[in-house]
């Protein structure tokens, strides 16, 4: 089932993310090893809706809707608007001068946080190892 939302453009990025961490399970377990984390992503849109889509990196390896996987707890949200994570994904946006704006709000384990960038990266087309 495609995470995309057409209410949210960026929201595409989730699918792409799913998609390389599905394909190769070597890098799934990279990711999963490096991230040992459920980070969720708050996005608002232009008309002030929020959603939100999680990327499982702790135990299964997965994206999905929702702020967490079902009976699990996100150990950090990243909470900012549909076009910041679009600048974010496509790689135009640092998520350090976001936070510093006051554009990208974290709760929980900041730490945790910080190992999002190589997973971004895989949706920018990329291939990029972990």
């Amino acid at each position: 089932m495609p995470l995309k939302n057409d209410s949210f453009p960026s929201s595409g990025a989730f699918d792409v993310i799913n998609e390389t961490l599905q394909a190769d399970q070597n890098e799934k377990k990279n990711a999963v090893d490096q991230a040992k984390a459920i980070v969720a992503f708050n996005l608002k849109n232009e008309k002030g809706e929020e959603k939100s889509w999680y990327l499982d990196l702790k135990n299964k390896g997965e994206v999905g809707e929702g702020a967490a996987p079902e009976g699990g707890k996100a150990d950090v949200t990243l909470s900012l608007s549909d076009a910041d994570f679009a600048q974010l994904v496509a790689g135009k946006a640092n998520a350090q001068r976001l936070f510093m704006g006051g554009k990208l709000k974290i709760k929980g384990n900041i730490m945790k946080a910080t190992k999002m960038e190589p997973i971004l990266k895989k949706a920018q087309g990329g291939k990029a190892k972990l």
